[in-house]
């Protein structure tokens, strides 16, 4: 592997762990309702750029980039099982045992449905097209997002220091799973890079960390808004499908960023803000 190759990999995946290192401290300083905030396109935008450089024409990168749309929609299922499989496995184990058979249950569940949705959108592509794939999940996600808001829990900020170590694990796991997604890339496995780009690596730490430092409610918290804010990345990968071809890596990163966020999440998020002080104030009343 020549020196370019490694940089190309290496880049996208230390940017993901800076990322996934501030998404956490967002959170545990500022509480779970800045979860839609830590969900902006961030780790996808390396993982794009070196995904371009890996594959070799328009057509595989158009198949990896619209499988992340499908893989957001697994992941807002990722998160909203943290709502589900800790009330039904905490009838028989608490504490740190019940976090990490969550944390495996949900990362069983997330790559069985990331296998088979990666199988089968292979096997569609042709007649239905990767975009129009794409668009569907990701209504599907805005939809879901919306619901989970709207039947948010309370989303309080953390109150424990948390140490070095650990942000550096953080950032550990979220940075390899990029590093994978652009190395299968070169190896002319698009539809797999794509999904793999998603993995919900920042999402996984930031939910275990949190509640192993914080206690359960700042990452339960924290779900309804990473469900809805998580739509950016798939409206950012779709985005990538026609500007990249056109703008290259570098003004196609830039333009599909601005518009993801620009006409997605800060609208989102303004939302979310309202709905959650909304749903704040009328339980005080």
């Amino acid at each position: 592997m020549s020196s370019l190759e490694l940089s190309a990999i290496l880049l996208p995946a230390l940017f993901a762990g800076l990322v996934a290192i501030l998404a956490t401290v967002v959170i545990e300083r500022g509480g779970g309702a800045l979860g839609g905030i830590i969900t902006l396109p961030t780790t996808i935008v390396p993982a794009s750029i070196g995904i371009w450089g890996g594959v070799s024409g328009i057509e595989p990168f158009s198949h990896a980039m619209s499988m992340v749309p499908i893989g957001m929609l697994l992941n807002v299922a990722f998160l909203g099982s943290w709502r589900i499989l800790p009330r039904m496995m905490g009838t028989k184990t608490s504490g740190v045992n019940l976090v990490f058979a969550v944390s495996i249950t949900s990362i069983f569940i997330w790559s069985l449905f990331a296998w088979i949705s990666t199988f089968v959108v292979e096997m569609i592509s042709d007649d239905i097209g990767p975009s129009r794939i794409g668009l569907i999940a990701t209504a599907f996600a805005v939809i879901i997002g919306v619901f989970a808001v709207k039947t948010n829990l309370p989303a309080p900020p953390g109150i424990n220091k948390v140490g070095i170590f650990t942000l550096f694990l953080r950032g550990l796991a979220a940075g390899s799973a990029i590093a994978a997604s652009v190395w299968i890339a070169g190896l002319g496995l698009p539809f797999i890079s794509g999904m793999v780009s998603v993995f919900p690596a920042i999402f996984l730490t930031t939910m275990v960390s949190l509640w192993i430092s914080q206690g359960a409610e700042v990452p339960v918290g924290a779900t309804g808004p990473m469900m809805l804010g998580s739509a950016s990345v798939s409206i950012y990968a779709l985005l990538c499908i026609p500007l990249f071809p056109i703008l290259g890596p570098w003004g196609g990163p830039l333009v599909s960023w601005t518009l993801a966020v620009g006409l997605y999440s800060f609208p989102a998020g303004f939302w979310i803000w309202r709905t959650l002080d909304d749903g704040l104030n009328g339980a005080t009343d």
